[in-house]
């Protein structure tokens, strides 16, 4: 179906509400053609994009057909799969509480039971909630750390980490058969509540999470003699964080924590920041303001959703550097295997997990303490698998796992990324580097200083609609059939095609990765060094990420670059 015959499908129903026909009837040519010429698809981690009219934006009708999808996939497997239900939570962007309660509706009218949280929680929360309910699946609606024109819908599986590829593929080719979303039932909302259909949870839930979270903190008494006074700012930057990340710090002994209140209430429009996105410095301005009021030690900053987690540590001339989440990650590691070591309680069978494109310091780091480093595809979901491997096999205990992107789990009560477990070991960690007399800079120097400069650079650009989408498929191919054998005058000496599944190295030899099959080139340099390149599986963007190690922190930053210049040289 044509974009055109997209668009008078909708234009045609009369039951559309104003405020979408008047959005309809207000579009220009373009406009339409990005908003109708294709279908909003599942990525990595579910479906996200602009809100709107449209098949290619999230509306309640296209919320309405992924809900009717998963109802389907739910009434394939049984009774007893849809007496559990499905766990629903939101954030606090525009339509994010319509969307939750219309996709509780749908569920019901197939009479599946949904446990909703009664205003927005974090992302980490609804996969806890997913375990701790023993719900079959879970609905978490939010589009993460992008701007504030954009909503989503993740769903989850039932161990609580992002749907497994099985049944996200049998989920997607559901929603595809539904030819109609404008037919998609909903169930009343107050009788099936009156039912017992749908069951509004809340603070319940928040304390059996808060219980769990005690055991992320590894050393409490560090934390009672030089974390209680640490000067600690937090952001949650408008969004979920806010519902647990105080508390959780009280919790844990850390009394001085200073909130930026601009950015404590929840905010659809995000007003106070051009991106409410921890990655990005410029959403740490408040933060920095109120830091050197207070001479705050360390600051951290969630995303809407509170899964990523943004840190910016103070220098010695009183200066705040933000950290990549490469930096996070290897301060991360390399203080649970420390400190477990110096407990007596890291196990022989120690493993982290981290993605391909993550940086290899935190392998180094984990062999140090003979712990074993796990690389996986690009989604948390991969991780998550692999801790549930390690339960069921009872061969590796999993200490760590994190994404370059700014994502951490600490211990695995959740699947997912979790911001709030993030900002307590991160506060406990700046605690040591006090009783030390340093601070988290100076750790960071000395984990380069220990395992060499490693310098990481992620480059995302956006090609939206179809012409986009071309592109994107035009540069992997590219790569994938013509790239150089040198960058940065030094030999590739290994190809990791991740679509094909296979590893060819300089002299031509070629083995299989065992990875599922995804859409990823890694190019490994002779020197140590690599880059990767992959579309993104949930906005439109392709996205470069480069990795270089160095004599010194300059040398592999100025590899960077010249791989950088190289890259887009190829492109063009």
């Amino acid at each position: 179906m044509s974009y055109q015959e997209n668009y008078q499908k909708w234009a045609d129903f009369e039951q559309l509400p104003d405020y979408l026909r008047q959005e309809l009837e207000g579009m220009d040519e373009k406009t339409k053609e990005d908003a109708f010429y294709t279908n909003l698809e599942f990525g990595t981690a579910g479906m996200r994009g602009y809100i709107g009219a449209g098949t290619n934006r999230v509306n309640i009708y296209v919320v309405r057909q992924a809900t009717e999808g998963l109802a389907q996939l739910l009434e394939s497997k049984g009774e007893d799969v849809k007496k559990r239900g499905v766990a629903i939570a939101y954030d606090s962007r525009h339509f994010s509480p319509e969307f939750a309660f219309e996709s509780a509706q749908v569920l019901a009218a197939h009479g599946i039971k949904s446990y909703v949280f009664e205003s927005l929680r974090p992302t980490p929360e609804l996969s806890f909630a997913v375990r701790h309910l023993n719900t079959f699946a879970g609905i978490m609606v939010t589009a993460s750390h992008n701007p504030a024109p954009f909503n989503g819908y993740k769903v989850y599986g039932e161990d609580g980490g992002q749907m497994p590829p099985h049944d996200a593929d049998a989920l997607t080719d559901y929603i595809r058969a539904i030819e109609n979303p404008f037919a998609v039932e909903l169930a009343d909302l107050e009788e099936s509540k009156a039912s017992g259909l749908i069951q509004v949870i809340g603070e319940a839930v928040d304390v059996e999470y808060l219980k769990e979270v005690k055991d992320v903190n590894i050393n409490q008494d560090l934390i009672n003699e030089f974390g209680r006074d640490m000067k600690i700012v937090y952001t949650p930057l408008h969004g979920t964080g806010e519902m647990l990340a105080r508390r959780a710090l009280a919790q844990a002994g850390f009394e001085s924590v200073q909130v930026v209140e601009a950015q404590a209430n929840p905010d659809p429009d995000f007003s106070t920041v051009k991106s409410p996105n921890p990655e990005s410095q410029a959403a740490f301005a408040l933060a920095e303001e109120l830091g050197r009021q207070v001479d705050a030690d360390v600051l951290v900053a969630t995303d809407p959703d509170a899964d990523r987690l943004g840190v910016e540590i103070r220098q010695a001339d009183g200066s705040y550097k933000n950290l990549s989440g490469n930096q996070i990650g290897a301060i991360i590691a390399k203080y649970i295997l420390e400190a477990h070591k110096t407990a007596g309680t890291l196990p022989e069978n120690a493993a982290l997990a981290k993605s391909i494109v993550s940086t290899e310091l935190v392998t180094k780091i984990a062999e140090s303490y003979g712990a074993t480093m796990f690389n996986v595809l690009t989604g948390f979901k991969f991780i998550a698998e692999k801790i549930q491997e390690f339960e069921e096999k009872h061969n590796h205990t999993y200490m760590f796992g994190f994404e370059e992107s700014f994502g951490y789990l600490i211990k695995p009560f959740v699947r997912d990324k979790d911001a709030i477990q993030a900002v307590l070991i991160v506060a406990e960690i700046a605690a040591y580097y006090r009783s030390r007399g340093l601070t988290l800079a100076d750790g960071i120097d000395e984990i380069y200083k220990e395992y060499g400069y490693f310098a990481e650079k992620t480059i995302s650009v956006t090609l939206s609609g179809v012409d986009g989408a071309a592109e994107i498929k035009k540069i992997m191919d590219k790569f994938r059939d013509n790239a150089p054998s040198q960058f940065n005058q030094t030999d590739i000496a290994l190809l990791e095609d991740f679509e094909l599944r296979t590893a060819t190295a300089l002299d031509g030899s070629v083995t299989e990765l065992t990875t599922p099959a995804s859409n990823v080139l890694k190019y490994h340099l002779t020197d140590g060094s690599w880059f990767a390149v992959r579309p993104s599986g949930t906005e439109p963007k392709i996205k470069f990420y480069i990795a270089t190690v160095g004599e010194t922190l300059e040398n592999a930053e100025e590899k960077i670059a010249n791989i950088e210049a190289e890259i887009n040289a190829f492109v063009k």
